[in-house]
């Protein structure tokens, strides 16, 4: 039975893909959230290094809430489901075809998305989420949407999102599969058998390793090198070891080898939900209207016009075609540096806020630990024969 948050699309030969939510506080189109991906690791640094980045939803969410989403599949992409997608007849149901459908190509992941999304459109387009009119698409996830929702999304804390791990309540054998007797033991494992994270993915990390949309490319401290390589694939599999097993762990694989098509044996896929970000002609507008005032410092401006305004209003009236591109240029790059401004202040606000929630719960900890305290003292130390510690205690 499909639980609280599963959001279910049919499949070929009566089947299912289960996706969860993954919400971005966020509600305009232009709008995007600032986060921290990777780790800060001497050993890894060049290619796991943390860098600040920014992610999106694609779905605007129903009701009062101001944010928008996107999904992403609750499991692995199975062999079933592969082959429900892929073969000409449909395969028969087996505990084997629950494993998780691996040594496929990148190439052979994108064949499976189109097929899914033509079948969708073909015979289940409403049950499709739909953004200002136009119908989602699968795809593989990007670097930034799996890592954000591998870390927990906003079902965690700050501190625990820049974990190496997301919180695992019944320790990391309880919720992963790696190398190991105690647990993968060398061999792929069924899906879903294992807690998810806290938001209702399983097995994001281990058992298989996942494909990701965009090409490979290596760190340069605060931002990514500017080769792109072969393709990226995430979260560790069945044979990576318990003490590697981290949110940040991210590999390159080739698209090609000398044989042909690269197929890895621990290498599958989970698919994403998304949206076209270009929706409708009414979208553009409201897009337009919303970058035309970043960085313009119209939102502090009062009777006085900002300096972008000046700057504007004084390269219009100048005839000379070189000053005017100078003007506008230097336009730009204020703008970017009030834009950069303005999202700092933002960031600032929010871990002010994060940081007093986080303090009001300590001492809502903390006062129920000193009330046990007082009662306990009470209990012992009240009546007539005291424990010998009540002094201590006092």
């Amino acid at each position: 039975m499909p639980e609280a948050g599963d959001v279910v699309l049919p499949m070929p030969c009566d089947g299912s893909m289960v996706f969860r939510k993954v919400h971005i506080p966020m509600a305009g189109p232009l709008d995007d959230y600032p986060i921290s991906i990777g780790q800060d690791s001497a050993e890894w640094g060049y290619v796991e290094q943390s860098r600040p980045a920014f992610i999106a939803g694609s779905f605007t969410s129903s009701g009062s809430e101001k944010s928008r989403y996107y999904l992403l599949a609750k499991y692995e992409m199975t062999q079933l489901q592969y082959r429900a997608l892929t073969d000409e007849s449909c395969p028969t149901p087996s505990n084997k075809l629950r494993l998780p459908v691996v040594a496929i190509s990148w190439l052979d992941a994108l064949q499976a998305s189109d097929k899914y999304n033509l079948w969708l459109r073909q015979h289940a387009a409403g049950k499709l989420p739909r953004e200002d009119g136009a119908l989602g698409f699968v795809r593989l996830p990007t670097e930034i949407e799996w890592e954000f929702a591998a870390r927990g999304g906003l079902e965690v804390g700050t501190a625990e999102f820049r974990d190496g791990r997301y919180p695992m309540v019944e320790g990391l054998n309880g919720h992963e599969w790696f190398a190991g007797s105690q647990s993968a033991n060398g061999q792929l494992q069924l899906s879903g058998l294992l807690k998810p994270n806290p938001l209702g993915l399983h097995d994001i990390l281990g058992n298989a390793d996942e494909m990701i949309f965009e090409p490979f490319r290596l760190n340069k401290l605060d931002r990514q090198h500017g080769q792109a390589g072969g393709y990226v694939v995430r979260g560790g599999n069945y044979l990576t070891a318990q003490g590697e097993m981290r949110t940040a762990l991210r590999k390159e694989e080739p698209y090609y080898n000398a044989q042909g098509q690269v197929k890895n044996k621990t290498t599958g896929l989970r698919l994403a939900l998304v949206s076209p970000t270009l929706t409708s002609r009414e979208r553009v507008a409201s897009i337009e209207s919303s970058w035309k005032k970043l960085g313009s410092g119209t939102e502090d401006a009062t009777k006085d016009k900002g300096t972008v305004q000046a700057l504007e209003a004084l390269a219009s009236g100048v005839e000379d075609q070189a000053l005017k591109d100078q003007l506008k240029s230097l336009e730009n790059q204020l703008r970017a540096s009030n834009q950069q401004q303005e999202e700092a202040r933002d960031q600032a606000i929010r871990a002010s806020l994060n940081l007093g929630a986080f303090l009001c719960t300590k001492m809502l900890d903390d006062g129920q630990y000193l009330d046990f305290l007082q009662k306990n003292y009470d209990l012992n130390c009240a009546a007539g024969e005291q424990d010998p510690s009540c002094p201590m205690r006092k």
